[in-house]
């Protein structure tokens, strides 16, 4: 009997309520004044948001410091993959500027070669298989040297030719890449980068 009338109180208490809710939110709506409201605001209760100081001594800097993100990116993306040249992301972006390259060319080309220097020729500094073919290896005296050599190269001998995408670099670069897999791989590393 107990659980009987709970139900029933609370199917006439329950509309009583709402009923009641109703009538005071109408009441609210049509009183005669128009900005009526449940707390009115007096003049002493007004607040007012932080206003800056009058005697010039607050003044807004509104210059803006811009920097160039790429050496970041390439760092990460180096330091990602263990690379020894993570201490070049520097050199990587100027020596693209120096030749006006892409700069994430480079960095995609030394992934495609060698792991981004991770398995290149004893004592070569040749992360990119520039001049390594059968019976020889091109080696370079640091990191740094092989960095600006191949940019060098890229940007004057391959730009001279036409040769900009990583299409057009493996014509000269690597020839025999069967199906155009080393231009694919350094589209795919150089997309990575972005």
């Amino acid at each position: 009997m107990n659980k009987l009338s709970l139900v029933i109180s609370y199917f006439i208490i329950t509309p009583a309520v709402v009923f009641l809710a109703l009538i005071f939110c109408l009441f609210i709506a049509f009183q005669n004044t128009p900005h009526a409201s449940i707390f009115p605001v007096t003049p002493q209760s007004t607040a007012y948001a932080a206003l800056p100081a009058t005697d010039g001594s607050n003044t807004i800097d509104t210059s803006i410091t811009t920097s160039d993100a790429r050496e970041a990116i390439i760092s990460q993306y180096l330091e990602r993959f263990n690379s020894p040249l993570a201490p070049y992301a520097g050199d990587l972006i100027s020596a693209a500027d120096t030749y006006n390259l892409d700069y994430r060319l480079i960095p995609a080309i030394a992934m495609q070669e060698s792991n981004l220097c991770r398995v290149i020729p004893d004592n070569s500094y040749n992360c990119y298989g520039y001049g390594v073919y059968v019976g020889h290896t091109t080696r370079f005296v640091s990191f740094q040297e092989g960095i600006w050599k191949v940019a060098q190269t890229l940007g004057t001998k391959y730009k001279e030719a036409g040769l900009t995408t990583p299409a057009e670099i493996m014509q000269l670069w690597t020839p025999h890449s069967p199906n155009g897999a080393w231009a694919k791989n350094v589209q795919s590393f150089m997309n990575d980068l972005r």
